[in-house]
C-alpha cells in the first residue's frame, strides 16, 4: 500500500486536502463539549469474557494485521477544526515497583529499534487485538495507574473507526514473539472523546479501555501502572513506544522512540517525534519524564497518525481536557 501504514495524510493541490485512513480533520459538531466521554459495552459478562479468549488464539494474534491496512481512506477539509481545550495542568504519578534495569542506557535520541533495557514499560505496554469488520486487527497500548485498577490508554481509532466499534477487543502487556507472559485482558468498556465518535476528528484520536479481571486480579496489580498528565507544556523530550507489525516491523517485540516533541506543522493541533513506527503502534504510549533506568514514565499522548510525504515521523493527539474526561470516565467505570 502507498500509505503510511498509521494513520495516513497526504496534502494535494492548493487546497490543502487531508487524507488520513478512517479519520476526518473536519469538525462536524462544533458544539461538543470538551468533557464528557462516549462508552461502549464490550465483554461485560463472565460468559462474553470466556468467549473473547477463546477466540484469541495464538495464530489468531499472530496473523492480526494492523488497523490501517484494512481501513478505508477517507478525505476531508483541512484545517482540523478546534484545537484540544487546555485547562489546569494535572499529573498522576506511576503506581508500579520498578527495580532499576542492568542494561546500558539507550541512544537519545533514536528514530527507532527494539526495546532492550527492560523495566516497568515492557509490562505496561502491550499490544491490542480486535476485531475490524471481520477481520483481526492489531493496536497498542499501556496500562496507566488508575481508581479501578483497569484502565488502558489507547487511540480513539483502535476503538472505533468508520462509524463502528471494534470487537473481540483484548489487551496483552508485555507481549513478547507471540507470548503473554502477563495474560490477556478482555476489556469490559471501552472510551472515546465525543469528537472523535462524531467525526473521528483527528486532534480527538483518544481512547481508554476498562479490562476485566484475570485470575481475579485487577491489570495494575499484576504489571503496575504508568502515570499519566494532561494539559502539559509542548515541547518536551519524549519516549513513544508500540508494537509496529507492517515492514520492517512484524508486531512481535516492543520498539520505541525517543527525542524532542514538537508541533504538527500542517493541519492539526498533534505533537510529532521523529520516528519510523508503523501500522500496529497506534495507540501505543508516549511518556515524558521518562526514566531509562527504571521503564517508568508519565503518558503524554499516544500513536496515532504519519503523513506520507513526511517520512520517518509519528504524531500524536495532545492530551488536553478531552483526553482527562476520557480517562477520568474510564477509571471511575
Amino acid at each position: 500500500m502507498r500509505r503510511t501504514p498509521i494513520l495516513a495524510a497526504i496534502a494535494a493541490t492548493a487546497s490543502a486536502l487531508l487524507l488520513v485512513s478512517g479519520a476526518s480533520t473536519a469538525q462536524a459538531n462544533p458544539a461538543l463539549a470538551p468533557t464528557g466521554a462516549v462508552g461502549q459495552p464490550a465483554a461485560v459478562t463472565a460468559d462474553q469474557q470466556a468467549a473473547v479468549l477463546d477466540h484469541w488464539t495464538s495464530e489468531r494474534m499472530r496473523a492480526a494485521v494492523p488497523i490501517a491496512e484494512l481501513a478505508g481512506d477517507l478525505v476531508g477539509d483541512a484545517p482540523a477544526g478546534p484545537a484540544p481545550t487546555v485547562g489546569a495542568p494535572t499529573v498522576i504519578a506511576p503506581t508500579v515497583a520498578a527495580e532499576p534495569a542492568e542494561a546500558s542506557l539507550l541512544a537519545f535520541p533514536h528514530s527507532g529499534g527494539a526495546w532492550n533495557a527492560g523495566g516497568a514499560v515492557t509490562q505496561t505496554a502491550g499490544r491490542v487485538f480486535f476485531t475490524y469488520q471481520g477481520q483481526s486487527s492489531s493496536c497498542s497500548g499501556n496500562a496507566v495507574t488508575s481508581t479501578n485498577g483497569s484502565t488502558v490508554m489507547t487511540a480513539g481509532h483502535c476503538i472505533k473507526l468508520n462509524g463502528s466499534f471494534h470487537t473481540n477487543w483484548v489487551f496483552v502487556p508485555g507481549y513478547h514473539n507471540g507470548n503473554d507472559p502477563y495474560g490477556t485482558w478482555p476489556a469490559v468498556q471501552t472510551f472515546i472523546t465525543p469528537q472523535w465518535n462524531a467525526s473521528e476528528n483527528i486532534n480527538f484520536d483518544i481512547g481508554a479501555v476498562v479490562v476485566g479481571t484475570v485470575g481475579g486480579q485487577r491489570l495494575t496489580d499484576v504489571v503496575g501502572g504508568q502515570g499519566v498528565a494532561f494539559n502539559q507544556s509542548r515541547g518536551a523530550a519524549m519516549y513513544a513506544f508500540g508494537y509496529p507489525a507492517a515492514s520492517p516491523y512484524n508486531g512481535s517485540q516492543l520498539i520505541y522512540c525517543s527525542g524532542n516533541t514538537f508541533n504538527d506543522p500542517l493541519f492539526t493541533t498533534a505533537i510529532g517525534m521523529t520516528c519510523n513506527m508503523t501500522g500496529g503502534s497506534s495507540g501505543g504510549p508516549w511518556f515524558r519524564s521518562f526514566n531509562e533506568s527504571t521503564g517508568t514514565g508519565i503518558q503524554n499522548s499516544v500513536n496515532s497518525f504519519g503523513y506520507i510525504f513526511f517520512p520517518n515521523r509519528m504524531f500524536g493527539p495532545y492530551f488536553g481536557s478531552e483526553g482527562q474526561a476520557v480517562y477520568n470516565t474510564a477509571q471511575s467505570a
